[in-house]
């Protein structure tokens, strides 16, 4: 005897029929098991148990079911059957009915049920929740039947709808988190997550918020601040201040350096006028420009940065003036025996601080007579020794500077030529009164 595993095991099920009409044709095709009825137009279910010869072998009875048949042991109790296998004895089959089949009634195949119009329509197993889908996955409905699926953002592994990670598979283009189902793609600070949700864009700072005090320079991801020429940035990257350039070097100008926002500028003494450098000073000549304030009597001497009134020369007694700037002992006169025979009057400048040993002043005689020969030497206000005479040759000597001199300060050297004939037993002297004029400023 088979058990009810044995039992289900054997079963063969086939579906039910289900008509099919064609659109616009009266017509209609039956399915397997079932045959047209051409008098009343309805598919009849076909007994395969009558028309099948030894539809069932053994000790399996037949049993007729709508489009098809089964195949039972005799001794199984859930199915029984009036129809006895025909050909399981030896009498032979009965004839077949010559009389009309009853009409059965419309059956669907699975999946499908009667509508209202008599026409087979699909079942929605989802909206009726007659669906076999898991909890965690979706019931799509389909001809006929369903399907189960998941949602997007799971991915269905072994029947359970898995989280897909999308951020292991790079989906965003910077930063990505994960979460159940979906992701969320962000940008580093710097950027702008487009429209895609997915890519990042650069964000010109420079034009959305500019954060610099002055000049804004756009990188990618980011920003710099630059200052205008004549300030530098200060440490919070942002802010700009001035740039103080006369404590950078004090050769930037010749005289004095003036700071002033985002610049500097040259500046001169008076006296003098700014080249056209921007940085060196140049003396303003005021005799030439008749800038003074002299007497008629007087005699405007130019000097660095200014100008001096000279007075007319006086020749005190015993001398008599010669012209301008000469004064004259004469011979005759008692009076002059020790003194020198003329005295010429003589005036210059120089700068403060000029470079040493420098040359400064010439002298020489403008005779030479047969037998005598000339010594040259400083007679007076050389009491500091930054002087002294070089003789350059028989008639002639330089007054050399050999001590830097600063100024402002006025010097009067008395430089003496003395003339020694040894022929006639001759020694006289004359003197250069000269007045050194020293500026204020080295230029």
């Amino acid at each position: 005897m088979l058990d009810m595993q044995e039992v289900k095991r054997i079963l063969t099920v086939f579906m039910l029929a289900t008509c099919l009409t064609r659109p616009g044709k009266a017509q209609q095709q039956c399915t397997n098991g079932f045959d047209l009825d051409r008098a009343s137009g309805q598919c009849l279910d076909i007994d395969e148990c009558r028309t099948i010869p030894e539809a069932c072998r053994g000790d399996m009875v037949c049993v007729n079911q709508n489009g098809g048949y089964l195949c039972i042991p005799r001794t199984n109790p859930v199915y029984r059957s009036p129809y006895v296998n025909p050909y399981s004895n030896i009498y032979p089959p009965p004839p077949a009915p010559n009389y009309p089949t009853a009409t059965r009634p419309l059956m669907c195949r699975f999946g499908y049920q009667m509508g209202e119009n008599n026409q087979c329509v699909d079942i929605d197993e989802c909206a009726s929740e007659s669906h076999q889908c898991n909890p965690t996955q979706i019931c799509i409905n389909t001809e006929g039947g369903y399907t189960c699926s998941c949602t997007e953002g799971y991915w269905l592994l072994e029947g359970q709808c898995l989280d897909i990670d999308e951020c292991r598979y790079g989906y965003c283009q910077q930063l990505c988190a994960n979460v159940p189902g979906s992701y969320s793609c962000t940008c580093n600070p710097g950027f702008t997550l487009n429209d895609d949700g997915r890519s990042c864009q650069d964000v010109n700072e420079c034009t959305t918020q500019n954060p610099c005090v002055q000049n804004c320079v756009n990188t990618y991801g980011s920003f710099l601040c630059r200052c205008d020429p004549g300030y530098e940035l200060e440490a919070d990257g942002i802010s700009c201040s001035d740039m103080d350039e006369c404590s950078f070097s004090e050769f930037l100008c010749q005289h004095q350096c003036v700071n002033e926002p985002g610049s500097y500028y040259c500046s001169c003494p008076p006296g003098y006028v700014l080249l056209d450098d921007n940085r060196s000073c140049q003396d303003i000549n005021e005799c030439e420009t008749r800038n003074f304030t002299c007497t008629t009597q007087q005699t405007c001497f130019n000097i660095q940065g200014g100008y001096k009134c000279l007075d007319p020369v006086k020749c005190e007694d015993p001398y008599i003036q010669i012209n301008d700037n000469r004064c004259m002992c004469p011979a005759e006169n008692p009076g002059c025996r020790d003194q020198p025979f003329t005295i010429l009057y003589r005036d210059m400048d120089i700068m403060s601080g000029r470079s040493v040993p420098s040359d400064i002043f010439q002298m020489q005689a403008t005779t030479r007579f047969p037998g005598a020969y000339y010594i040259f030497q400083i007679k007076s206000g050389n009491e500091g020794r930054e002087f002294y005479m070089r003789q350059t040759g028989p008639i002639s000597a330089t007054l050399v500077m050999t001590r830097p001199v600063k100024g402002p300060r006025t010097i009067q050297l008395d430089l003496e030529m003395i003339t020694v004939n040894t022929v006639i037993n001759f020694r006289g002297s004359s003197v250069i009164r000269l007045r050194i004029y020293v500026s204020q400023y080295p230029f």
